[in-house]
């Protein structure tokens, strides 16, 4: 599938951080055949918002579940993961300081390295200042007029485009949402015919037979 590909995430969630290591050979390759992947930060919870969603860390007994779950699925691929301090925590200085610093994948994997894989805070531009020096941005970028517009026009698009969760990569105009998509998602990249048999484009127009009632 000769696509553009943007991958849709928010540093607040570990799934993103967890795709963020499959897909970093990805971008390598692409970068190299000329056709980047778009790295585009999002409000994670306005997407919610959006879709009148309630995040898994906002709902009793799935929170505890998916972190337990979430720190096996690291064991078993071999990627260090410990949790920041808190969490949910507010992830908009981290967005932003992507943004400041130009979303590079090196930016983007200074980020996720700082909040997932020491575990240390990223919720504030004071927990941030170190990690904004290696990155060579100043603290006022963080709060420029430029960069909130950025990441507003991110989450603006995600939620235009169809996005209903973090991560998502999208392909064209195909969207493959979490972490355990991401066989899935290059398997698509790599063989357009695959979202084509009989079956998934049956089962993309399947009828609704019931509707729960809110």
């Amino acid at each position: 599938m000769d696509a553009s590909l943007t991958w849709y995430f928010d540093f607040i969630s570990p799934f993103s951080y967890l795709q963020w290591q499959r897909l970093k050979p990805l971008l390598r390759e692409r970068e190299a055949a000329g056709t980047p992947v778009r790295l585009a930060p999002i409000v994670f919870a306005a997407v919610l918002d959006a879709r009148g969603q309630k995040g898994p860390a906002e709902i009793p007994g799935k929170r505890e579940f998916t972190y337990r779950h979430v720190l096996w699925l690291a064991r078993q691929a071999g990627v260090t993961l410990r949790f920041p301090p808190a969490h949910p925590f507010n992830p908009l200085a981290s967005l932003r300081l992507s943004i400041a610093a130009g979303d590079t994948p090196e930016a983007v994997d200074s980020i996720f390295d700082w909040i997932w894989t020491h575990g240390r805070p990223g919720d504030s531009v004071e927990a941030l200042v170190p990690l904004m020096a290696a990155l060579d941005v100043p603290a006022d970028a963080l709060d420029a007029d430029q960069t909130k517009a950025a990441l507003r026009a991110n989450t603006d698009a995600a939620i235009a485009a169809g996005v209903y969760g973090v991560p998502t990569l999208s392909i064209g105009d195909e969207l493959f949402w979490g972490y355990d998509a991401t066989d899935f998602a290059l398997a698509a990249m790599h063989d357009a015919s695959l979202l084509q048999d009989e079956e998934m484009r049956r089962v993309s127009g399947l009828p609704v037979g019931l509707q729960r009632r809110r």
